[in-house]
């Protein structure tokens, strides 16, 4: 199977696309919006992952520092959430297909190891180093979320999963309110103080986020209300499946995202939305962002027939694990080779923009060119494999 039938959405057809705004559950391959959903999600990626100069980003560009939030803080959960979809879509497409839930789990388990073994390899190239080789990240973070969530898909009903998101939210808000941590005591959320980041420390140690040292914003606890960002995918994909016109289940899309941000934002007096620890609000909160805006997606690309318009964001989500790869990979490279310059010894990643885009615009300016034209680089490997009709296979 391709892995954009899984990961992290359903592959839309360019050509049997539709604009009648009564599809059934049976056409909704044909949903582009899907695509273009998830090719958004990983063009932002790249932008806030790739800058010229990360210190001279525009602030919405980068993550919030602590608590609150920035465009860029929409990412991670966004692709997250729309793998909770796909597991829905192509699962029960598979189970009313006759496939054996054994088959279904074995499967399951390989694409997230493979996954997760991608993961590994992004943080250990290009020295290899072992001994202080990040065992969570991004790609690990999304593998464990995925066969956690398809299970808990493949064994419980609707009721089941709902159950499954308030049981992970609550919590995790009590471990990190009520479980002492020594030399804090209990319910600090601060930088410095806090369980989630205590447990980082002695688990983790040496295997922990470079940036940090200490402890990994995709660590071991905040996975876990992590896992109810799929789920909450996964009710989405429910809605996408009623045997309602494609109005009405948008309409329900937005309806449910609208209460979940309202339900973040309350839960915020509590627990403050914080991307660094996953707070329980923060998973609300963009899970209903999330809604609104893949309902606005379907309604205008699908409904409204606009699937030509964002053919590019198409192509980029059809091979969106190629796309993270490569623009990682190159980063690293970018930032491990060095050239003389001016009597310095510099990352070739400086020497390009100090020579190319600096002299050309504002710092802010400049950071954002260099982006955008990194972006502009994976769009045309993401096309040249489109145009082959390559897709990466896990």
């Amino acid at each position: 199977m391709h892995i954009h039938d899984w990961l992290p959405g359903l592959r839309g057809s360019m050509i049997e696309s539709t604009t009648n705004m009564t599809t059934s559950p049976a056409s909704l391959s044909r949903l582009v919006a899907l695509d273009a959903f998830r090719g958004a999600i990983i063009a932002l990626m790249v932008v806030v992952n790739d800058p010229g100069s990360g210190r001279d980003a525009y602030g919405p560009l980068q993550h919030a520092q602590w608590n609150g939030w920035t465009s860029t803080d929409v990412v991670f959960p966004s692709f997250l959430w729309i793998i909770g979809v796909a597991i829905t879509l192509s699962l029960a497409k598979r189970m009313e297909a006759g496939v054996p839930r054994s088959q279904l789990f074995g499967q399951i388990l390989r694409r997230g190891a493979i996954l997760y073994a991608l993961g590994l390899f992004v943080y250990l190239f290009p020295t290899f180093d072992f001994s202080t080789m990040r065992v969570l990240g991004v790609l690990q973070r999304l593998a464990i979320c995925y066969v956690i969530a398809s299970a808990i898909y493949l064994t419980t009903s609707i009721r089941g999963q709902i159950i499954w998101i308030v049981s992970l939210l609550a919590s995790y808000w009590l471990l990190m309110t009520l479980v002492p941590v020594p030399g804090c005591g209990a319910g600090h959320l601060d930088v410095d103080c806090n369980l989630a980041h205590y447990v980082d420390r002695m688990v983790l140690g040496r295997h922990n986020y470079h940036s940090t040292g200490t402890w990994d914003p995709e660590g071991i606890v905040s996975t876990i209300p992590a896992i109810a960002t799929a789920l909450f995918g996964i009710m989405a994909g429910h809605i996408l499946r009623m045997k309602r016109d494609l109005a009405e289940r948008t309409t329900w899309m937005f309806f449910a995202g609208s209460l979940l941000l309202a339900a973040g934002l309350i839960c915020d007096i509590w627990m403050p939305i914080n991307k660094k620890l996953w707070t329980s609000s923060f998973a609300l909160f963009m899970a209903g962002l999330d809604f609104i805006l893949l309902a606005i997606s379907i309604w205008w690309i699908d409904g409204m027939g606009r699937q030509r318009v964002v053919k590019p964001l198409v192509v980029m989500g059809m091979n969106a694990i190629a796309v993270y790869m490569a623009s990682e990979l190159l980063d690293i490279a970018l930032g491990s080779i060095h050239v003389q310059s001016g009597g310095s010894n510099i990352s070739l990643h400086t020497w390009l923009y100090q020579n190319v885009f600096a002299p050309i615009a504002s710092p802010a300016n400049a950071s954002l060119l260099y982006s955008l034209a990194y972006v502009g680089l994976m769009f045309l490997l993401a096309y040249g494999m489109y145009r082959r009709r390559w897709f990466v296979r896990v």
